[in-house]
C-alpha cells in the first residue's frame, strides 16, 4: 500500500465478482490488480471487462502476489471460511461476499483468524448503509420511536427453477448453507437485527414447495423474541412470484418507521409530522448528508429482487469505502467478523427450529 491506495484481488469470478469490482472501480485510489478463477473463461471475462493486470487458475497464486492488499472473496458460501483463513495469514485484507458461512463453527474460524493475525474483515452487509437504514438507526438510537415493541421484515422473492439449476452448489446445505433465508434472506436478517436488537429466541416453520432438485427452502417463516423485549416476523421465500420489495418495519411505543425496497416510506413519530413516500426518502437523503449511501428506486428494487443479476453496487461501494477507511485509520469495519458472525447464527437457529418443531435460545 502506498499513498493511501489499496490494491485488490478478487477470488471467484462469477455472478457477484463483477458488482466488487465495479464497486472499487468507482473509489478513487484503488485498484484491481488479479482476479482468479478456475474457470478460466470467467476469470479472462472479467480481467477483460474491468482491465484487471493478472489472471490466475487459483486462489493460492492470487494469495501469493505480494501486490495484493485486499482480498475479495465471491466464491460459494461453504467456501468462505477456507478462503478467509488463507487470505488472512497469507496477510491480506478481506472482504467476504455473504453470507460469512454456513456453519459457526466455520464462521469462528474466521474470527480466531482475525485475532490471530491482526489483519481486517468484513462480510458483505451492504443495506446498512443505505441512506434509509442509516436514519432508522440514527432514530432509534437518539430514542426518537421509543422503546421497540414490533420489528419485522419480508423477502417475498422469486427465483426461477433455471437458477437454481445453473451452478451444482445452488441449493445445496453443503455449499449454500441453505435457501432463501441463508442466500436471499441473510442480508435482511442482518439489518432488522441491527436495527431491532438481538434476538434471543425464534420458532419456524421451512418448507420447498416451488422448486425442484433443490435440498433447502424457498420459503421460511418464523417469530423472533428480542432481549429487548420486543417480538417481530420474519418471511423470506424465492417462490413468492412476481417478487417484491423487501420491505422491514420497526415500531416503537413513540412512533414507527418502514422501508420498502430500500427506501424510507414512512416516518412516523408522536407529535411531528408524518412522513410518507417521497417525503419520508428526502429526509431519510438529507440524514444521510446528501444521498451518499444508496436509495433505489421501487423499479430497481423490484428487478433484483426477480433477477439476480440485476445488481447495482452503490451499497457495496459505501461498505469498502468503510473498510479502506478502517485499514487506514486501524480500526474495527461497521461490520466486522463478530457482527457478521450474528445473522449467521439466527439463520441456523431458525432452521434448527423447524427442523425440531421447537423454540429455539440463542446466545
Amino acid at each position: 500500500m502506498t499513498d493511501g491506495s489499496l490494491r485488490f484481488g478478487i477470488v471467484g469470478c462469477g455472478s457477484i465478482g463483477p458488482t466488487h469490482a465495479g464497486a472499487i472501480k468507482q473509489l478513487a485510489g484503488m485498484q484491481i490488480v488479479a482476479c482468479a478463477d478456475p474457470v478460466a473463461d470467467r476469470a479472462r471475462a472479467l480481467a477483460d471487462k474491468f482491465g484487471i493486470p493478472k489472471v490466475y487458475a487459483s486462489d493460492a497464486e492470487l494469495l501469493a502476489d505480494a501486490d495484493v492488499d485486499v482480498v475479495c472473496l465471491c466464491t460459494p458460501s461453504g467456501m468462505h471460511a477456507d478462503g478467509a483463513v488463507a487470505a488472512l495469514r497469507a496477510g491480506k485484507h478481506v472482504i467476504v461476499e455473504k453470507p460469512m458461512e454456513v456453519s459457526l463453527a466455520a464462521c469462528d474460524r474466521m474470527i480466531a483468524a482475525v485475532d490471530e493475525t491482526g489483519k481486517k474483515l468484513t462480510v458483505i452487509s451492504q443495506h446498512r448503509f443505505d441512506a434509509a437504514s442509516q436514519l432508522a438507526k440514527k432514530k432509534l438510537a437518539d430514542g426518537e420511536l421509543g422503546k421497540v415493541i414490533l420489528a419485522t421484515a419480508d423477502v417475498k422473492w422469486w427465483r426461477t427453477q433455471a437458477y437454481y439449476d445453473s451452478g451444482d452448489w445452488r441449493g445445496t446445505w453443503a455449499m449454500d448453507g441453505g435457501g432463501a433465508l441463508m442466500n436471499q434472506g441473510v442480508h435482511t436478517v442482518d439489518l432488522l437485527q441491527w436495527l431491532a436488537g438481538d434476538v434471543r429466541s425464534v420458532n419456524a416453520q421451512i418448507r420447498t414447495s416451488a422448486h425442484e432438485r433443490i435440498e433447502v427452502e424457498d420459503i421460511a417463516v418464523a417469530t423472533l423474541a428480542f432481549a429487548n423485549g420486543a417480538v417481530g416476523t420474519f418471511v423470506a421465500s424465492t417462490a413468492a412470484y412476481p417478487a417484491l420489495p423487501v420491505k422491514v418495519d420497526i415500531f416503537g411505543t413513540n412512533g414507527g418507521m418502514s422501508i420498502e425496497g430500500d427506501v424510507l416510506q414512512l416516518l412516523a413519530i408522536k407529535g411531528q409530522e408524518t412522513l410518507r413516500g417521497t417525503g419520508a426518502s428526502a429526509h431519510a437523503l438529507a440524514v444521510a448528508g446528501g444521498g451518499t449511501a444508496s436509495v433505489k428506486d421501487e423499479a430497481a428494487t423490484r428487478s433484483a429482487a426477480a433477477d439476480p443479476g440485476a445488481v447495482w453496487g452503490d451499497a457495496h461501494r459505501e461498505q469498502i469505502r468503510d473498510f479502506i477507511t478502517a485499514i487506514r485509520e486501524d480500526r474495527q469495519p461497521l461490520i466486522d467478523a463478530r457482527a457478521a458472525r450474528k445473522p449467521v447464527e439466527i439463520i441456523l437457529a431458525i432452521y434448527e427450529s423447524a427442523r425440531t418443531g421447537k423454540t429455539v435460545q440463542l446466545g
